[in-house]
């Protein structure tokens, strides 16, 4: 495993999701009709999150589930964005760059040392992100029943203010996601572990992405 090889395995898995998600996204805009691409945003969601466990369980597997994860969920984003895009022009176009931006700064923070990935930074990322993860399966089943969690999704203080820790959590985990990486390539890890290092900061880069959509909707809703 080295850095310039997981480099490079990353750009191709978002050139992958980039090409999945124009499909949906110019089907969406050529048919105006929700329900042309929610078929295969919801297929290219539950396809992404299976592939996800399959990388998660077989690292090993990751130079062939890892770019079909890409694709499986460029599928959904494509959807996702473009119905996002028709409720607020220019949403998407500030939810990629605030993104970019987000893992750009946190890359120099975390090289020049001004964030370090101690133990119990660890901990309390990974913590956070469990719990988040758990309230949001607890959103998905209450929806099931017709109910749900109302700051979730409310666009008042409080709402836009979980959305922004939310987002914050999501960005720290990027932290996790260099640091792995690093010490993978320091420590020669096998070779298939570059694409695993790049589908772990995929799905980082991904959840951040939709979270920066769902924040930018609730200011731009107000």
């Amino acid at each position: 495993m080295t850095l310039q090889g997981t480099v490079n395995k990353t750009g191709i898995l978002l050139a992958l999701v980039v090409l999945t998600a124009s499909y949906t996204w110019n089907q969406f805009f050529i048919s105006e009709d929700v329900s042309s691409v929610m078929p295969l945003a919801i297929g290219g969601a539950i396809v992404g999150f299976v592939l996800a466990l399959a990388t998660i369980f077989k690292k090993s597997w990751s130079g062939v589930t890892a770019p079909a994860y890409a694709l499986a969920q460029g599928l959904f984003l494509g959807a996702i964005s473009a119905i996002f895009e028709s409720q607020y022009q220019g949403i998407v176009i500030q939810a990629v760059g605030l993104t970019l931006g987000t893992l750009a700064s946190l890359l120099v923070l975390y090289k020049t040392g001004v964030i370090k990935p101690t133990e119990n930074f660890r901990l309390m990322i990974v913590s956070a992100t469990m719990g988040i993860g758990l309230l949001y399966m607890v959103s998905i089943v209450m929806n099931m029943f017709g109910s749900s969690i109302g700051f979730i999704h409310s666009n008042g203080l409080f709402g836009i203010g979980f959305s922004l820790f939310v987002v914050a959590i999501a960005a720290l985990n990027l932290v996790l996601d260099f640091d792995f990486i690093e010490q993978g390539s320091e420590q020669n890890a096998p070779k298939y572990m570059e694409w695993f290092g790049a589908f772990s900061l995929m799905v980082t880069l991904i959840w951040l992405y939709l979270e920066m959509l769902r924040l930018l909707a609730k200011l731009r809703s107000r």
